[in-house]
């Protein structure tokens, strides 16, 4: 009975190990890690990388769509104060983000199923590019400000040093080297004979 606790103990204190373990795993790859990526010499991913930059980048997506609904849901229900035709102009920018959103998703999804495809990569960079730019604008308005947060900086840090310089920029490049055909060594003319 004793060797059974005993045991049972063990079992216990590896899977609490081993739980502990994966959690700081999964810290270790947040913003803080590949803005440090960024600025090293060796910028390579691993897969593991590139699947948890991808992972992070879908947890921004998500985020800004929780804020673009409930911009959208506090201009339609009335509780900002806005004329009618800037409500609606705001709609339709946020509408256009909803766009971008679901864009964002669809690219993530193709780069999961085949992580080197350049123009999914491409599609991805403008998607998160252009939200980016649209809250950062929402950040300037002081009745959306509240809203966005510090969600608007975090999405243009994920883009361009990140997802440009960790993802997409290696892409390219190595796509670059597979287009380039093999140069043939010209052989020396002999001094003494005409050509």
């Amino acid at each position: 009975m004793g060797h059974r606790r005993g045991l049972f103990g063990l079992i216990i204190l590896f899977f609490l190990f081993f739980g502990l373990a994966t959690v700081g795993f999964a810290e270790e790859y947040h913003l803080q890690y590949f803005l440090g990526k960024t600025s090293s010499k060796a910028n390579e991913l691993s897969k593991k990388e590139k699947a948890e930059l991808l992972n992070q980048i879908d947890e921004v997506i998500g985020k800004a769509r929780q804020i673009q609904m409930k911009l959208t849901q506090a201009i339609q229900t009335g509780e900002m104060e806005i004329h009618y035709q800037e409500g609606k102009f705001w709609v339709s920018k946020l509408e256009e983000d909803g766009g971008l959103i679901e864009s964002g998703v669809q690219q993530l999804k193709l780069l999961r199923e085949k992580p080197t495809q350049l123009v999914a990569s491409i599609r991805l960079y403008q998607s998160l590019k252009d939200l980016s730019f649209h809250f950062n604008a929402y950040n300037n308005m002081s009745f959306f400000s509240a809203f966005v947060g510090d969600l608007a900086p975090e999405i243009e840090l994920w883009t361009d040093p990140v997802f440009y310089k960790l993802y997409l920029l290696p892409l390219a490049r190595s796509r670059d080297m597979e287009k380039e055909p093999p140069q043939r060594e010209k052989k020396p003319i002999p001094k003494g004979r005409k050509p």
